[in-house]
């Protein structure tokens, strides 16, 4: 059965680093849409990155374009955002998801609730001030 498991949260001061994890099983991740979003206290979801192996595309939020990377592990099937350069804006609970399909990746997420099949159960990020 389909799995995402993310790891990696904590608090880290604000200038710092993270790198959260998610571990796929049940489907190949290689050949999905793969994609990290966040949500803030009383905020909406917000997409973060996506990356889309297959293809050799991937997306970032204007807000985390520079500072942050997504990146897959093939051989672990596990997807990973190495955060730098943390602000207090960044402080969110961070999910990643998986869509069966490439059109996300490609042309851009449009509803991630409807587009992403997929969700892990979320992993927190604190950054301090």
């Amino acid at each position: 059965q389909v799995q995402l498991v993310e790891s990696g949260g904590g608090s880290v001061q604000a200038g710092g680093s993270l790198r959260v994890s998610c571990a796929a099983s049940g489907f190949t991740a290689v050949t999905y849409c793969m994609g990290w979003f966040r949500q803030a206290q009383g905020q909406d979801r917000e997409t973060v990155a996506t990356i889309y192996t297959a293809g050799d595309t991937t997306y970032y939020a204007n807000s985390v374009k520079g500072r942050f990377t997504i990146s897959q592990d093939n051989a672990k099937n596990t997807l990973y955002l190495q955060m730098n350069t943390l602000t207090p804006e960044d402080t969110a609970t961070y999910y990643c998801a998986a869509s069966p399909l490439s059109l996300p990746c490609i042309h851009g997420v449009l509803n991630p609730s409807a587009e992403f099949a997929y969700w892990g159960q979320g992993t927190q990020v604190t950054v301090a001030s």
